[in-house]
């Protein structure tokens, strides 16, 4: 397939390249018929980011406003499944979301959204919170099967058992301390997938936000429990893949436990 003479005039990187791709790499590059499941994510993430800038003086109350309203619109239109993809054009969810956007309420206005955000931040924000959705029923799990090892510890404190160090007998130990040892091992998985709820914006590209953007503010308005503090960290190593891994692990568990 040839590539075609221009680039996409709505493509992401349009604006840099003097030619076109060829139509497979353009099929290769585009996620969108994955990532289009982060659609309420990247929504909510983009309102957060448009709230901040216009408590910083870089959008008006009146831009944000229509900003804020042509995004709930979108995210109607995903949600009654009557979004039309534009194949070639829609790379992406947050392109995808920013193309319709623009067309909804104008490119002057809706090309200000992404003002001083970085479109890594923006990938990590919206993985960390459809992640941390997707946890809550496995962290229920995880909170009630602890709520049955500590009772039962309680209850039966006063159970003896032999410890064992190198297959041998070595010690007498309670039940319930032998019973807490794996409780504890639970409990720190619990936290380590608590810690996925955690907001990346205003992380910037790589060196952070040069607007005193309220990061805090933003991490609220997610509901997110803290802040990833430093930006290096965020785009260079962990990104989203450690906690992806966490989350495969005990979804893997579940469904093994409901094999026939």
């Amino acid at each position: 397939m040839a590539p075609s003479s221009k680039p996409g005039e709505n493509m992401l990187w349009g604006g840099r390249l003097t030619g076109g791709l060829d139509p497979l790499m353009v099929a290769y590059n585009e996620s969108i018929y994955f990532d289009k499941a982060l659609f309420r994510e990247d929504i909510l993430g983009s309102i957060a980011f448009a709230w901040a800038n216009c408590k910083g003086g870089i959008l008006t109350e009146d831009e944000f406003s229509k900003i804020e309203k042509g995004l709930h619109e979108v995210m109607k239109e995903w949600e009654s499944d009557t979004f039309k993809i534009i194949p070639g054009v829609d790379e992406d969810i947050h392109t995808a979301n920013e193309r319709r956007l623009g067309e909804i309420i104008g490119k002057e206005i809706a090309g200000k959204l992404h003002t001083a955000r970085s479109r890594n931040e923006q990938c990590v924000c919206d993985m960390r919170m459809w992640l941390r959705d997707e946890m809550r029923k496995i962290e229920s799990y995880l909170v009630s099967f602890l709520k049955v090892i500590t009772s039962r510890a309680e209850s039966e404190i006063d159970f003896v058992m032999p410890g064992y160090t190198h297959l041998q007998r070595a010690q007498p130990i309670r039940w319930s301390h032998w019973m807490m040892s794996y409780g504890l091992s639970f409990a720190s998985d619990l936290e380590r997938l608590q810690r996925v709820n955690k907001s990346p914006l205003g992380c910037g590209t790589l060196a952070g936000n040069p607007f005193n953007i309220d990061r805090d503010m933003m991490a609220e308005e997610l509901g997110c429990d803290g802040l990833l503090w430093n930006s290096v960290l965020l785009h260079g190593r962990v990104r989203i893949r450690a906690p992806g891994r966490h989350l495969l692990y005990w979804k893997l568990l579940d469904a093994e436990e409901k094999e026939p």
